[in-house]
């Protein structure tokens, strides 16, 4: 089939480069004219493991074009995917406004049927204004003739894991009432559900609202999880050991029940917000939401605090080495990161900090520029030199193994703050640190 993608963010690029590689032919449409030449020189702006060969394997193959031309881009596809950005407002409700543009460019240049589908998480009732704005340009154009149907797809992508779960979705979400977008999506999606049929139609406010129902409810676990970890340290109790005892309940699961610092990245608190918002504007009291987007909110705060007090509040002058700047690892991704918190903390109290991540080197510049109480160091170990302690805020899997003696011998003292509880506190005991971890 032919495809038209409407923005190279995160979502798009990866639908569309998935769908280019089981044979369709996509076309993906950004209005940003360098990125445009970068992605066609092969360059991805985003890291995301295994999408970089996908990108160019299928570029090559003439299968996954990129451009800024709209109309070209409407011409070519029997199905237009909108992927665009939805930032929270100041409010905390999505911003339909990069939405709603892509439906008047689709509109002003379609010239036969179409399906419209709502790939962007976008807030319940976003179908609706999309195809009251094409209805609109269509009858300003004259072409009330054209045929088109909206529908809700939600993603349900990981980053870190991005592509793998685009190319093996445990579920597809179809929102419509057309038994024409239907079939035409099942085409679509036909070389993913081989062994079983994984598509699942519904309503179209239905779809839309399970998209934030299962953040949500991911975001919830966390923030439980993080409310017993800040029991246990209280009742003396480990919250790993208790992490244990019921992640063993299939009811359960052992998925997102890790203690830590709090959730980040693109997805958990925009979401989070834009419910409670929805909710807000129908007059309901998100109370469990509210709750939520609290205890996270406070939980970014849990290693500032643990080095406040152990420091009495004499922060002024100390160096920190910080590993881990993405708010998760796997991907570079910044964006509402525990780490950002902590160290905005530390230079607000006087701190400097020295830190290092795999990945999000260069958007932590991009973010913060040049600081003088922030050095970016090319290795982990170089982050240790003369700090006064280390604090650990990703569980990168290279941190995991770390040479121990080595750290000690770059402290100024043994100090570890550890916001994800990679390590045995006996055994850290042993090594003569004094450790604070979360939860026990």
């Amino acid at each position: 089939m032919n495809v038209t993608v409407f923005g190279t963010g995160y979502v798009g690029l990866v639908q569309g480069a998935v769908l280019a590689d089981v044979g369709h032919h996509v076309v993906c449409v950004d209005v940003d004219a360098a990125k445009v030449e970068r992605l066609k020189k092969g360059e991805i702006p985003i890291y995301e493991p295994g999408l970089e060969p996908l990108v160019k394997e299928n570029h090559v193959a003439g299968r996954l074009k990129f451009t800024t031309d709209a109309a070209e881009g409407v011409k070519h596809g029997q199905v237009q995917f909108i992927a665009v950005g939805t930032p929270p407002d100041e409010d905390g409700s999505a911003d339909l406004k990069y939405v709603l543009a892509v439906a008047d460019t689709i509109a002003q240049h379609m010239e036969g049927d179409q399906v419209i589908v709502n790939k962007s998480t976008v807030p319940v009732g976003t179908a609706d204004k999309v195809r009251d704005k094409v209805d609109g340009v269509l009858e300003a154009r004259g072409r009330k003739d054209l045929r088109f149907d909206v529908v809700s797809n939600p993603e349900f992508l990981k980053e870190g894991s991005a592509v793998s779960d685009c190319q093996r979705p445990d579920r597809i979400i179809i929102g419509t009432a057309s038994r024409i977008a239907q079939d035409m999506l099942r085409e679509l999606y036909a070389p993913f559900s081989r062994q079983q049929d994984k598509m699942i139609v519904m309503d179209v406010r239905s779809a839309e609202l399970t998209k934030y129902a299962a953040n949500c409810m991911l975001a919830t676990k966390i923030s439980f999880m993080n409310e017993m970890a800040n029991l246990a340290e209280r009742l003396g109790a480990d919250i790993e050991m208790v992490r244990q005892g019921i992640g063993s309940d299939p009811r359960i699961g052992y998925h997102f029940i890790y203690p830590g610092v709090g959730y980040g990245g693109s997805c958990f608190p925009k979401d989070v917000q834009a419910l409670i918002r929805t909710a807000s504007d129908i007059d309901f009291d998100a109370k469990v939401l509210k709750a939520v987007e609290a205890r996270n909110e406070e939980q970014k705060t849990t290693l500032f605090q643990k080095i406040h007090k152990h420091y009495q509040g004499n922060l002024a002058g100390k160096t920190f080495a910080i590993w881990g700047l993405a708010f998760k690892p796997n991907t570079d991704d910044m964006r509402e990161a525990p780490s950002r918190v902590l160290m905005e903390a530390l230079w607000q109290a006087g701190a400097k900090v020295q830190a290092f991540d795999p990945e999000a080197m260069e958007e932590t510049q991009r973010i913060y520029g040049n600081r003088d109480d922030l050095t970016l160091c090319g290795t982990k170990e170089a982050a240790l030199r003369g700090a006064d302690a280390l604090a650990i805020l990703t569980e990168w899997q290279s941190f995991r193994a770390p040479d121990f003696e080595l750290i000690k011998q770059q402290l100024a003292a043994p100090v570890i703050f550890d916001g994800r509880n990679m390590f045995e506190p006996k055994r850290m005991s042993i090594k003569g640190f004094t450790y604070n971890s979360v939860g026990r």
